[in-house]
């Protein structure tokens, strides 16, 4: 715990009057979380992030986490002797290591987030996109950059079908917390590995969730001159794109929540979760620590 004794209890009293306006606007509203970065493994952010997501609750805002694990993967792949394999940003995902991922990521990761929730004295709930027929899926079509007559074989990562969210529904309902690891199924019963943060944007449009929250190891979308854009338009992203501002691992982030606010999210936030408690910063203070993207 962050030790606040040099605080007055005035000084208190009115950091926390001031988040009443949020809550209010917020209450009873969905937010999705995709969690990652430093946030997902630095132990004193992992117990912010757990606090938030509890307080959250608690205030009546209804958030779904989303995570990923690609470092944590490629771990446990190296432990297993197995050398990571990627193709234009995706990983390869034959049989063997889709095992690995499902243990990993449903496993390990999810359950360390779930325990974590539970001890701030929170209700978490650990899914994957099987639950409930939760994430449905199929084979993902990777076009070569280059030549797109060429497809690359990727193995068992999937591309996104349909999502079901009554699973997700039902345990907000009885305030539990859903903790979902980005897995999905398809026809005939195979697990395929998706991306997180196309999960959480395919999500958060879906349960027609009020913000978007993606935790990132960035400050947020820069400039060209490298100044944080703090406040963007879906239409000003679009320009970005086209001028080349936006470009390499940001590339799937952004077109991720730029389909949610032109979706109906209200709006996605990119935001840095090296910031300890900054969830609670970007949704109920004024103040910005990162970068939202506005559906209009």
């Amino acid at each position: 715990m962050t030790d606040v004794s040099h605080i007055s209890p005035r000084d208190k009293a009115e950091i926390l009057a001031q988040a009443l306006p949020y809550i209010r606007k917020f209450h009873g509203k969905t937010m999705v979380i995709k969690y990652g970065g430093n946030a997902m493994t630095d132990p004193a952010l992992q117990a912010d992030f757990a606090e938030d997501v509890v307080l959250l609750k608690l205030v009546g805002i209804n958030p779904v986490v989303v995570h990923g694990g690609g470092p944590q993967i490629e771990t446990a792949l190296k432990r297993l002797g197995k050398k990571g394999e990627f193709i234009q940003g995706m990983r390869v995902t034959d049989a063997e290591t889709m095992e690995i991922v499902e243990w990993v990521l449903a496993g390990e990761v999810q359950q360390d987030i779930v325990g974590l929730i539970n001890q701030a004295g929170g209700k978490a709930v650990g899914l994957t996109g099987r639950d409930g027929g939760l994430i449905r899926a199929q084979k993902l079509k990777l076009l070569d950059n280059a030549d797109p007559s060429i497809e690359h074989d990727v193995g068992q990562v999937g591309d996104i079908v349909s999502i079901d969210p009554s699973v997700v529904k039902a345990l907000q309902d009885d305030a539990f917390i859903p903790v979902i690891s980005p897995i999905g199924f398809g026809e005939n019963n195979e697990s395929y590995n998706i991306n997180a943060d196309v999960v959480a944007a395919k999500l958060a449009t879906v349960l027609k969730a009020e913000k978007l929250m993606m935790l990132t190891n960035i400050s947020g979308v820069l400039n060209k001159a490298g100044e944080l854009l703090t406040d963007l338009t879906a239409r000003q992203i679009d320009a970005l794109f086209a001028d080349g501002t936006l470009s390499g691992g940001m590339l799937p982030k952004i077109a991720g929540a730029l389909d949610a606010a032109k979706s109906g999210v209200n709006s996605v936030h990119i935001i840095d979760g090296r910031v300890p408690h900054v969830l609670l910063l970007e949704i109920l203070t004024d103040q910005a620590f990162g970068t939202m993207i506005r559906s209009h």
